[in-house]
């Protein structure tokens, strides 16, 4: 049996694997001052609005509607498998939990499943590609097993080339971040695998010292390179990326990378000249 994807716009899943796997994405609302974003706008466009916004953009988490329109867009006898954002950074897990629940009690047929997979970006998109494909061959039950599975082994880490954002939208102290931003310090941040929060793990001089140790995680794990796929999110720094990209797959042949840019919801908050990477 098939089962339906859905997943969120903090997920940053490439559009190739949404169009092969029919996956849904449910968006986070954006709005600059009072006006709302539209949700297809290209992420191209949604940076030069930020850079031409003296404030920041605002996001918020989809409406429980949002997420029970979804489910009853997908055929009866197919069950569905919810991918969120990591419920410590957004209450959309709680949001589509919700939804669930209104689901169920209107007598709707297909199973549901929603999971919390303490990642996003890059860390998440990374297991809905996988999900997605395990899809076609497994159970709801199953596949739950193996996203959880998942879940617990999947590394993420990222960097950023300004604090500028985080700053604004309050996610460090302004006057830390000033200091931080005068000396030209970076931070290597890593998202907890236990908790899905922010961690600072270390801090660098200059963004080329802040890649090589970025890259240097990569090599504290092992990998079956047949199986081992890696995610690589950037926020609208499309060459720079695909620098780091082939710098890691000349130590680490990974045979699939899931490759994109980091959309409205986290570009909001990781600003341009960001680098993320998952596996």
């Amino acid at each position: 049996m098939v089962i339906k994807i859905i997943t969120d716009s903090g997920s940053d899943l490439p559009l190739e694997y949404v169009e092969k796997y029919n996956v849904t994405i449910v968006h986070l609302p954006v709005h600059f001052g009072h006006d709302l974003m539209p949700e297809h706008t290209e992420t191209k466009v949604f940076y030069e609005m930020m850079r031409e916004s003296k404030e920041l953009p605002t996001t918020a988490s989809p409406s429980p509607q949002s997420f029970l329109e979804a489910f009853k867009e997908v055929e009866p006898g197919t069950d569905i498998m919810v991918l969120c954002m990591s419920s410590n950074i957004s209450s959309t897990y709680q949001t589509a939990t919700i939804a669930k629940e209104m689901y169920e009690e209107e007598g709707h047929p297909n199973a549901i499943e929603v999971i919390d997979t303490k990642r996003f970006s890059g860390g998440l998109s990374l297991i809905v590609a996988t999900a997605a494909r395990l899809s076609l061959t497994c159970s709801l039950a199953e596949l739950k097993e193996k996203v959880l599975k998942q879940v617990g082994e999947t590394t993420a880490y990222f960097t950023l080339d300004t604090l500028e954002n985080v700053i604004k939208g309050g996610r460090l102290n302004r006057l830390s971040g000033a200091v931080a931003s005068v000396l030209n310090i970076k931070l290597l941040l890593k998202i907890s695998e236990d908790e899905g929060k922010v961690e600072v793990v270390e801090k660098t001089r200059g963004l080329p010292k802040a890649l090589n140790l970025l890259l240097s995680k990569l090599d504290e794990k092992q990998y079956d390179y047949e199986k081992a796929a890696i995610a690589i999110v950037h926020s609208n720094c499309e060459k720079l990326a695909l620098e780091i990209k082939s710098r890691i797959l000349e130590k680490h042949p990974f045979k699939e990378v899931v490759f994109s840019s980091m959309g409205p919801v986290m570009g909001t908050y990781a600003g341009e000249g960001g680098i993320g990477v998952a596996f």
